[in-house]
């Protein structure tokens, strides 16, 4: 692709003191000023620029010459603040009064610390060998359930009024909401790390002599919740969540291994273990070595209805797990690996990395508490919300089907707002005919062995606020979990070349082709010129998808029109099209505009490709009904006149031709 890629930020390179300067808190305290203290949080703790004041599009209305109508200004997670959050119009999900429609899930928030490690929130600022606790601070050990409690599920200062149930709330357009009751705090039998390093992420290594590891914290947490409520109580609940006290190895293994250190020979003694017998370095899940001490740390997982969070673990991580509760798996890659394999589904979906959206990015999540990266994760897909039952309004298609019917131009509303359309689905109905790849010599590969397309509509709103774009969202889909089970369509395929962090010894890191935000740029957009890609063909599965047009409403609702057909068959309707000549006058650089009318004269609705020979085409493909009359942008400069043609895509032998003609002003 020929396309250029257009950044809101100069740079992404991120520069972490990953040692004292970690004292420094994210910001977590209300705007100042006198405010009511009657105004809801909605009203006070965020930007009151509304979405569609900020519309790029709009942006470039009144410049001169031809602009782009739908401009892509991506932005990576890692420059991200919270000014860039963004309510999602008439809405208020983080209200606890409002209840799901269909259900309200009864959790269970169960605290558990151990003999070395109490909760962080309980000790001095900036007190841990990780820089935390950091905004919050000691609190009295009984205090701490009811703290998690609140900043999980309490609309409050320290959360921005964002809630687990606000998540859910919205991203099932108030079918699903959560209720959380908080128990504890129990303490283990056993050290931290005795849970945290564990046979699968350490490989067997880093064990303290005299120490049993790889020890099973769901068991001794729940035995201990059990000891303490008895088993009714427990019964009253639809899940658990097990809240342990300290660090997340997810959020600290890359801070507090390689971005800290630059060899594993390199780590200090303090990050090491309480063996001299051990080296300071162990094992983890994606590279060879992190320290010890980040490799001590629990990892968050799912299992039996039940779930395992520390308390560096944002929001989003109980958001994630959640959804493993619920039933639907894991669809990421491990970004190092070797050989590289590309991301699936990326900063797009809970259940890729959008679970580590928020503030900061990916490398602000090792906070405590999770104020930062991971607070405020994305939404699911569509493929997702079908799967749990809260995907509203879609329209399902089918590959044999188009064949059949011809071109279906229809409407999508962005997946934050429950009106209209939000998304379509097209089974690939006789299988995937992509041809082979092998992802083991080729990172772009899919591997095969799709069920369907999905399109959908992101918005940067709501908890999509920390997503990187605003656009047309499609991925190849299947329907059982076999990761990857949906794969984003890359509009930019092209390595994104950013930085992703600087080495100990002053060595940029460059984001790797196996980082999710490789597809930051990945949404389709309408138009020529934008940054992106208006279209998307699949010969082999015989689809082809249109992004036409772009809207954004009066109260900032965003939606698409677009198109799908199949390559195999325009079905029965009779195409026509009629077009008509238009005059245009320069402005004052020279260029002039014709707006040409089209009608679509034929039995139902299609899609028009246009060319204009020596002139300028804000849209080179428009969307009519039937019976209606759309309009053609055309643009001269340094030329009087240009022939026009409109060409059917569904029968290329239907088509009109007329003329733009600049006049003397």
């Amino acid at each position: 692709m020929t396309s250029a890629r257009r950044l809101v930020s100069a740079t992404s390179i991120v520069v972490l003191a990953l040692a004292g300067a970690f004292s420094a808190s994210p910001a977590s305290a209300a705007p100042g000023g006198d405010v009511d203290p009657d105004t809801p949080w909605r009203m006070r703790h965020w930007p009151q620029t509304q979405p569609w004041q900020v519309d790029e599009a709009v942006a470039l209305s009144g410049r001169s010459g031809p602009q782009p109508v739908d401009p892509q200004r991506y932005e990576l997670p890692d420059t991200m603040t919270w000014d860039d959050y963004r309510a999602v119009p008439g809405t208020n999900w983080a209200d606890p009064a409002v209840r799901g429609s269909e259900r309200t899930f009864n959790g269970a928030l169960v605290l558990v610390d151990y003999p070395n490690q109490p909760f962080v929130v309980t000790q001095p600022a900036n007190s841990t060998i990780f820089g935390n606790p950091s905004g919050v601070q000691n609190l009295a050990r009984a205090d701490a359930p009811r703290f998690y409690r609140d900043f999980l599920n309490q609309p409050g200062e320290l959360n921005r009024g964002h809630t687990i149930h606000e998540y859910w709330m919205e991203d099932s357009n108030g079918r699903f909401g959560i209720d959380l009751s908080a128990f504890g705090v129990y303490q283990m039998p056993a050290d931290s790390h005795e849970y945290g390093i564990e046979a699968q992420m350490q490989r067997g290594q880093g064990c303290p002599a005299g120490d049993t590891c790889n020890r099973n914290l769901r068991t001794d947490a729940r035995a201990a919740w059990i000891a303490a409520v008895g088993e009714t109580e427990a019964a009253k609940y639809d899940f658990v969540f097990f809240l342990s006290a300290g660090q997340d190895e997810s959020a600290t293994w890359q801070e507090f291994g390689q971005m800290k250190f630059t060899t594993k020979e390199d780590v200090t003694d303090d990050f090491g273990p309480p063996d001299d017998a051990l080296p300071n370095w162990n094992a983890t899940r994606y590279v060879e070595w992190t320290s010890w001490q980040a490799s001590a740390a629990i990892w968050p997982n799912a299992s039996q209805g039940s779930s395992l969070q520390a308390e560096s673990s944002g929001m989003s991580t109980y958001a994630h797990e959640f959804s493993h509760i619920l039933g639907v798996g894991d669809n990421y890659n491990n970004p190092y690996s070797v050989p590289a394999r590309r991301d699936y589904s990326g900063p797009w979906e809970m259940l890729s990395r959008g679970t580590f959206n928020g503030p900061g990015g990916p490398h602000s999540r090792w906070l405590i508490p999770g104020t930062a990266g991971s607070s405020m994760g994305a939404q699911h897909m569509l493929r997702n919300k079908m799967k749990l039952g809260i995907a509203g309004d879609v329209l399902r298609l089918s590959r044999a089907a188009l064949a059949d019917s011809g071109v279906v131009v229809t409407r999508v509303t962005a997946r934050a707002v429950d009106q209209g359309l939000s998304g379509i689905n097209v089974t690939l109905d006789g299988g995937d005919r992509s041809p082979a790849c092998d992802a083991a010599t080729d990172p772009l590969c899919d591997g095969g062995g799709y069920d369907n397309y999905t399109l959908e509509v992101v918005d940067r709103m709501g908890f999509d606020s920390f997503t990187p774009d605003s656009g047309v969202l499609l991925a190849k889909t299947k329907n059982a979990d076999a990761a990857p089970f949906i794969w984003t369509i890359d509009a930019n395929p092209q390595d994104i070349d950013k930085v992703d962090f600087v080495r100990p010894d002053g060595t940029p890191q460059m984001m790797t082709i196996g980082d999710y935000r490789q597809l930051s740029d990945a949404l389709l957009h309408a138009g020529t010129n934008s940054g992106s890609e208006f279209e998307y063909v699949d010969t082999a599965n015989r689809l082809h998808f249109y992004v036409l047009n772009r809207h954004r409403n009066s109260k900032g609702i965003l939606s698409y029109d677009v198109a799908v057909r199949s390559l195999d068959g325009a079905g029965p309707s009779t195409r026509g099209v009629k077009a008509y000549p238009a005059l245009a006058r320069p402005d004052r650089s020279g260029w002039s505009r014709c707006t040409i009318p089209v009608r679509n004269t034929g039995r139902a609705a299609d899609v028009f490709r246009i060319t204009a020979p020596g002139a300028t085409l804000p849209r080179t493909v428009i969307g009519v009904q039937p019976g209606r009359t759309a309009t053609a942008e055309v643009w001269l400069k340094n030329t009087r006149r240009a022939t026009v043609t409109l060409t059917s895509e569904s029968n290329p032998a239907a088509r009109a031709t007329t003329s733009c003609t600049a006049v003397r002003a």
